[in-house]
């Protein structure tokens, strides 16, 4: 009886409202990238995991391997790909839902959230080091690079210092394309940096843009907030987009 008002609430209320029937924090309802359908605990994680984002972290990886020369190993770029998949998308978010502003609600535990960080991580760091130690020693650095950012990033250590838009752009965006180039040949080269260039600067201004957005969507009463929330929105969905065609783009002129 309980679970089901709890679940009535969440659907009166937006897909994020807490499912204890408190919110906490501002509410992330109106996230563009949180689905309208399904059950209110696959929406909220949904939105926890930050799909389209996750995505396009996913697509600096491709974008990376795609640009080391001679023949891909496509098996590399499934592995290095999963590994910033659970890291990033999982272990990462759990780590930052962990906030004191409860952003998503209390839909999972802080207990709940070690867990689902731990689980994440533990099988990634696992395929990384494989992957480091029977092809690409070079990738040891870099995942111990950004180890260290997704902790000190999403938990804030060392006050905050870390949190910032600049080493988000740099461990979110210019590493995961050093990582996918690294997998494939164990070294560096002018156009790995290149890609890792495209990844910080198309990181730098999704995190600059992600910002105000959320602002503004706590304050959608006024209609000049809300329009200008949209520009912000229109930007967000048109970085996303750019960055994922690049990578297809890419895989398909490596498939020809």
């Amino acid at each position: 009886m309980a679970r089901a008002k709890a679940e009535q609430s969440i659907d009166q209320h937006g897909p994020d409202a807490d499912v204890t029937g408190e919110d906490e924090g501002p509410t992330r309802r109106n996230e563009w990238y949180v689905p309208k359908f399904g059950p209110p605990r696959f929406r909220l994680f949904v939105g926890m995991a930050f799909v389209p984002y996750t995505l396009m972290n996913v697509s600096y990886v491709v974008t990376g391997s795609m640009l080391a020369p001679g023949g891909i190993d496509w098996v590399r770029v499934g592995e290095i790909s999963m590994v910033y998949l659970l890291a990033v998308g999982i272990s990462a978010h759990a780590l930052d839902a962990l906030a004191p502003n409860k952003p998503w609600g209390t839909f999972l535990s802080r207990t709940q959230l070690e867990a689902l960080a731990v689980l994440a991580l533990v099988p990634a760091l696992s395929l990384g080091l494989y992957l480091a130690l029977s092809h690409a020693p070079w990738l040891i650095p870099v995942g111990l690079a950004e180890l260290f950012f997704l902790l000190a990033y999403n938990l804030e250590l060392f006050e905050g210092r870390f949190h910032t838009e600049g080493w988000f752009a740099f461990s979110w965006g210019f590493l995961p394309a050093i990582a996918g180039f690294v997998a494939q040949t164990n070294s560096l080269a002018p156009q790995a940096i290149a890609g890792g260039a495209f990844g910080l600067t198309t990181a730098y201004v999704e995190i600059n843009a992600s910002r105000p957005y959320k602002a503004l969507k706590r304050r959608l009463g006024d209609p000049l907030l809300a329009e200008s929330g949209l520009r912000f929105e229109r930007v967000l969905k048109g970085v996303v987009a750019s960055t994922l065609v690049v990578a297809v783009l890419l895989i398909t002129l490596r498939l020809q």
